[in-house]
């Protein structure tokens, strides 16, 4: 059988979108498959549905490719400001945020921008979607936390924080949710959305995921990665991944197998498999790839068509009955997050690019060596 499409996108201060082909099989092997340049300052956020690999920069656009058809699919202009995060729901919407305080509600089918909404009074750090597609989560540089209902498309509950936070993530189950501040991080029920616990590190915290519903895997301003349990808020395990500080980190289960993928300004992309029954042990690193670029963000783009799926954000285990509510609850945002009479969604719009295959590193090398001549 042949092994599942899988591919490594990473963002970098070199302007480009780089892209590295994952081959799992007994032994595991990342390889460069190409190089896109299509943003004018450095890459801040990276987005993946099972079709899409969206990036944002500090040059305030959101670029889009498919990844089906290895090409570049466009470009979406709405924001003012450098793009801070991106985040998919599924096949049908995307939400961006920005330092220019909005968070915009674009439909995948279309690319337009449904809903833009004044979101915070200073930048948009940070922004997380519930499992169910219910809400979403944003904080901000004005020292709020933002509950955002969606099926509605308007604001939900406004929670002041003693500090700016700077990132949000909702744990897979949407029981629970997490925010940042420096090297804190507070842990919040939602059926309650008081804190229950707070796990603080030594380091500035740069990225933080999910790994189960309760266990946290936290990188900051260093080359260790951290394992946390959320409900005792005990270090489980820490190993050194990298030998400079870590940048972003992935994860994903692939065939019962839990897969981290961390990329570090040292240049490196790691690929790592964890075994939960043995959480206590480092992580077995799988295999690594020198990009030799200063890397900014990190996603893996998963072929639908494959038996992988996503542990990022989303439910980890769902039955037929949740993936029916899921559905109707698209069919309801469809219909209510689209609102005609919203002037601030009209002036967004989407470049119409001409379709340009992604470059191979090969090719961008003879484009090199052409024009020195």
């Amino acid at each position: 059988m042949a092994a599942a499409a899988m591919e490594v996108v990473a963002g970098c201060y070199e302007q480009v979108l780089l892209g590295f082909a994952a081959l799992p099989a007994e032994s595991w092997t990342v390889v460069p498959d190409f190089t896109h340049h299509a943003h004018t300052a450095s890459l801040s956020a990276v987005a993946v549905n099972n079709r899409y690999v969206v990036t944002g920069s500090r040059d305030e656009t959101i670029q889009i490719y498919d990844m089906k058809k290895k090409i570049e699919h466009g470009a979406l202009l709405q924001h003012n400001g450098t793009i801070t995060c991106l985040e998919f729901y599924g096949t049908s919407h995307l939400l961006s945020g920005a330092e220019d305080g909005l968070i915009c509600i674009w439909n995948t089918k279309r690319w337009e921008c449904l809903k833009s909404i004044k979101a915070h009074k200073g930048h948009v750090t940070s922004l997380s979607i519930h499992p169910s597609g219910k809400l979403a989560l944003s904080v901000g540089t004005d020292k709020t936390l933002r509950t955002w209902n969606l099926v509605e498309g308007r604001p939900a509950f406004i929670k002041n924080l003693k500090q700016n936070a700077h990132i949000i993530k909702w744990s897979p189950d949407g029981e629970r949710y997490v925010t940042v501040i420096s090297n804190k991080v507070d842990v919040y029920r939602l059926d309650t959305a008081s804190i229950t616990g707070t796990i603080t590190t030594e380091k500035i915290i740069s990225s933080l995921r999910f790994i189960t519903d309760s266990i946290l895997a936290i990188a900051g301003d260093d080359e260790t990665v951290r394992f946390y349990s959320c409900n005792s808020q005990k270090c489980l395990c820490e190993f050194k991944a990298h030998e400079n500080r870590i940048k972003d980190i992935y994860s994903f289960e692939r065939e019962g197998q839990h897969v981290i993928v961390t990329a570090s300004s040292d240049g490196y992309i790691k690929v790592w498999n964890l075994d939960l029954n043995k959480i206590k042990d480092a992580p077995s690193l799988l295999c690594e790839v020198n990009t030799k670029a200063r890397l900014t963000c990190l996603a893996v783009w998963l072929d639908q068509g494959s038996e992988m799926k996503e542990n990022c954000d989303k439910t980890a285990t769902s039955s037929q009955a949740n993936e029916d509510e899921k559905s109707s609850i698209v069919k309801k945002k469809k219909v209510c997050w689209t609102d005609k009479s919203d002037k601030t969604a009209k002036t967004g719009r989407k470049i119409t690019t001409k379709k340009r295959k992604l470059e191979t590193p090969l090719q961008k090398k003879k484009k090199k060596h052409n024009s020195s001549e």
